[in-house]
This record gives C-alpha cells, sequence and structure tokens, in this order.
C-alpha cells in the first residue's frame, strides 16, 4: 500500500509540474504573440490597419515604431481628420472599404466616394471581403458575385484612378474562389506561427499576394486596443 501511495504521488508530482510547464508555455506564447513582428530585414516595408471601432491612434508613435504606412477603415467617422495626422507623421496612407455581397452596390460606392479623396498620393485602395454569416443569410452565387464585384471595383478604380487591392478573407475566398476570378493584388491574413521564429504566410488565395496581416493582435504603445500589423511583399 505504501509503494502504491508513493508511486501516485510521484505521478501526481509529474502531472503538477507538467501542467506548470505548459501554463508557463503558454503564458510565454501569448507574450510572444502579442510582441511579434516580422523580420524587417526580410520584410522591409511594414505597417498597419486601423479599424472604424478602434481605439484613437497615435500616428507618430506609430511611426516611430517601425510603420511605413497605415490603411484606414473607410468608415471612420473622422476619416479626413485620421488622413492628415497620419500625413503628418511621414505614413503613406490608404483606405479599406468594406464590400457587402448582400447589400446594393451604389449606397457602398457613394460611402466610399464621399469620404475618400480623389488623391494620386494615396496607397491603392483596398476592398475587404469577408463573410458576414449572420448578416448575410443569404449570400449571392458565384456568378452574380463575379459580377457585382466588378461593377463595384470598376466604380471604385474609377474613383481612384488605380486597380484596388482585394483583402480577401480565407472564408470568401473558399466559398467565391475570387483570386482565380480577378486579377488584382492580394491582401492575405493570418497563418503566422511565430513561437519559434519559423514563420510563413497563408497560401489560400493560390498566388502571391501583396500584402499579408502577419499579427492582427500586436500591441503597441500607438493605440490602447491591439494592431492589426501589415507586411507588404519585398
Amino acid at each position: 500500500m505504501a509503494k502504491r501511495s508513493s508511486q501516485r504521488a510521484v505521478r501526481r508530482r509529474v502531472l503538477a509540474a507538467l501542467a506548470l510547464g505548459l501554463l508557463g508555455l503558454g503564458l510565454w506564447g501569448w507574450w510572444r504573440i502579442g510582441e511579434w513582428r516580422p523580420d524587417p530585414a526580410r520584410y522591409p516595408v511594414q505597417g498597419a490597419e486601423i479599424d472604424a471601432g478602434d481605439s484613437a491612434v497615435n500616428f507618430a508613435a506609430l511611426e516611430a515604431g517601425g510603420a511605413d504606412f497605415v490603411y484606414l477603415d473607410a468608415a471612420l467617422p473622422d476619416f479626413e481628420q485620421h488622413l492628415d495626422r497620419a500625413r503628418n507623421a511621414g505614413l503613406q496612407v490608404g483606405a479599406v472599404q468594406r464590400f457587402d455581397p448582400c447589400r446594393g452596390i451604389e449606397p457602398q460606392v457613394g460611402a466610399f466616394v464621399t469620404k475618400v479623396p480623389r488623391d494620386p498620393k494615396l496607397l491603392p485602395a483596398a476592398i475587404a471581403l469577408e463573410l458576414d454569416e449572420e448578416g448575410c443569410a443569404a449570400p449571392p452565387a458565384v456568378a452574380a458575385l463575379q459580377s457585382e464585384l466588378t461593377t463595384f471595383l470598376n466604380q471604385i478604380e474609377a474613383h481612384t484612378g488605380r486597380p484596388t487591392v482585394l483583402k480577401l478573407s480565407r472564408g470568401f475566398e473558399a466559398r467565391y474562389h475570387v483570386a482565380a476570378m480577378i486579377e488584382r493584388n492580394l491582401w492575405v491574413t493570418g497563418g503566422a506561427l511565430p513561437l519559434l521564429d519559423g514563420y510563413w504566410a497563408p497560401g489560400y488565395a493560390g498566388r502571391p499576394w501583396a500584402l499579408w496581416t502577419a499579427n492582427p493582435r500586436l500591441r503597441s504603445p500607438a493605440s490602447d486596443d491591439r494592431l492589426r500589423w501589415v507586411v507588404a511583399r519585398p
């Protein structure tokens, strides 16, 4: 009996040590991911994306922290003020317009051209393509989506004077295969595993990307919120 009790005690100590080690590894991984950005030697041009729901951003601190550019959500209520502050901080600026496949394109285009100036100094506009299962209960078929999206892009590009970038979520691409249908530069998200510095960009688009959201939850003194950190392909 004493021997069995001793064995059980050893097992409990081993399991406790293992659990403590896993907890420590998890905490270290959580900290590491929050601090991680791709190596600038590998991706020398890096920046951030600011969403309409984010807290105030200190663009000077963002630039000092290594950002070369920033993409601003066109739905920001004070988009032009954000644009001016980002430029004054020395950042290149682009706009992100979200495409809703369950809404008419005219109001969406109208919202963009009202907010975003026709300015050749802006970076190419990015069109965010995501599936909202709750807000879009009956998404269009592939052919209808391609037609609507092509018209949408043509109108946005008529305003900006240059091709857009498709910010393509994994779910949207899996459903509609946009990367193969529409020839535009691509912006992909996710896929990094930085814990051991062996990271890679996702390949779900099936062809090379131009921008990659490498860390969607970067801690930064530039904002109280986590930042979406983006790199450009060299």
